[in-house]
């Protein structure tokens, strides 16, 4: 049995189970940095904003560093030090709280979006790539079911290569899909634990500087 050499379809099957698993560990990999970096860029901000000794201080950590809280942050500060434009207030008919609450959570969200990027090409692999897997084995099978109706035997030999090939692909798809599953059950959830941080963060924030 000579991959090399099989039939155009299963080849093209092969690339493309290759092609998505490439893909697929990419993210993987760029996922996991991105959040083992935001929890720990987080956590040293998060120390350090509540160890500040004013809200001078505070604002210029958040200048300095870096993160997804910080950047929250740096949002808030930005509204609170922002001169009143009783335009926007009557605009929106909002006053100054709300409107902090809404930039923060325009950022919150922004930042939600970040960490949730590429998590649906790992699920749609984890979904399709057991179906491509499946059509290479179907197709397979239809050779091996032609190469006996052509030779009237059906000795291994004839049928030998035909079903390997589809062994192969069946084995590739799952072989695709199971990291992608698992890694995106796994990303989810530090999405949505890095995006609850962000939530209570800005709601702290805006309970801080606004006295309610």
């Amino acid at each position: 049995m000579n991959l090399l050499t099989s039939d155009a379809i299963v080849q093209l099957t092969l690339w493309l189970l290759a092609a998505f698993s490439l893909a697929s560990w990419t993210v993987i990999l760029l996922k996991s940095w991105l959040f083992m970096r935001a929890g720990r860029q987080n956590r040293r901000y998060a120390r350090g904003f509540w160890q500040a000794g004013n809200l001078a201080d505070a604002q210029r950590l958040a200048q300095q560093s870096r993160g997804m809280l910080a950047a929250v942050s740096r949002r808030g500060f930005a509204v609170l030090q922002a001169p009143a434009d009783e335009g926007i207030l009557l605009e929106h008919g909002r006053h100054g709280q709300m409107l902090l609450e809404r930039a923060m959570r325009d950022e919150v969200q922004g930042q939600q979006r970040r960490l949730d990027s590429g998590l649906m090409l790992l699920a749609s692999v984890g979904s399709t790539a057991p179906f491509i897997g499946l059509f290479g084995t179907v197709w397979g099978i239809m050779l091996a079911l032609e190469s006996i109706s052509a030779s009237g035997s059906v000795e291994l030999d004839v049928v030998a290569g035909p079903i390997g090939e589809a062994l192969i692909t069946t084995a590739v798809g799952i072989a695709t899909a199971v990291p992608a599953v698992l890694a995106y059950n796994h990303g989810l959830r530090q999405a949505r634990r890095l995006g609850v941080e962000l939530e209570n963060f800005a709601a702290d924030f805006v309970e801080l500087h606004t006295g309610s």
